[in-house]
């Protein structure tokens, strides 16, 4: 893990196909987070592994509700989750995070190793990359320049990875009883709204020609 983020610093932008530009960076990720990391794994899904790296199917969109970059950044870059977080803390210490943030100019960040996992999503977090975009509140909505680069990033990754899902975090409990879902904590839940039925619907339509699998019904 320390190669792969001290790798994460020298390069610090990437551009990738379709005029897709990801700067990296990096919140902590050193031995705690990864040993945090390996014990949710374990302990909510039945993972055993050396290193907590995942095989993607599916990407979340989420929002942060919180109003800027660096503040939304701020949420994430520490390696234990906060007190104040009280409908979660008690299910881990392993602090929330994504892969990717999404600012309101559209600008994408990457935070971690797309194959590594982020505690974005319950239930699902094994097998799914998490994308955050800054803002989802009525005083700072979600834009379209991070419609657009959401539209981009989500493009990218099923290029890359063997994606059959995408979507919002408001549907994650859709997959209880789904051979992905491996949540073992039965009161283990909250309930979400992002990233806004109107922003997923206009991603899932845009992408419709990458034919993702359908969300099941619950």
């Amino acid at each position: 893990m320390k190669k792969i983020y001290l790798l994460l610093l020298f390069i610090s932008v990437v551009s990738c196909k379709d005029d897709l530009k990801i700067i990296d960076k990096p919140i902590e990720f050193g031995e705690l987070r990864e040993q945090l990391t390996l014990e949710y794994m374990e302990s909510h899904y039945g993972i055993v592994q050396d290193s907590p790296t995942i095989e993607p199917k599916m990407v979340v969109i989420h929002w942060t509700a919180i109003p800027t970059l660096e503040k939304s950044f701020g949420a994430f870059v520490n390696t234990k989750i906060g007190d104040h977080r009280t409908k979660i803390n008690t299910a881990s210490q392993l602090n929330v995070s994504s892969q990717f943030l999404v600012d309101l100019d559209g600008t994408i960040y990457r935070l971690m190793p797309e194959n590594v996992m982020a505690r974005h999503v319950i239930g699902l977090n094994h097998c799914a990359i998490g994308i955050e975009n800054v803002g989802g509140t009525a005083s700072k909505p979600l834009t379209e320049k991070q419609l657009e680069a959401n539209i981009k990033l989500v493009t990218y990754l099923k290029n890359k990875y063997e994606i059959d899902y995408v979507i919002g975090h408001y549907e994650y409990t859709n997959f209880e009883n789904h051979e992905l879902w491996l949540e073992k904590d039965n009161g283990y839940r909250t309930v979400k709204t992002d990233p806004g039925k109107d922003f997923l619907m206009k991603v899932k339509n845009a992408t419709k020609s990458l034919e993702f699998k359908e969300v099941p019904v619950k």
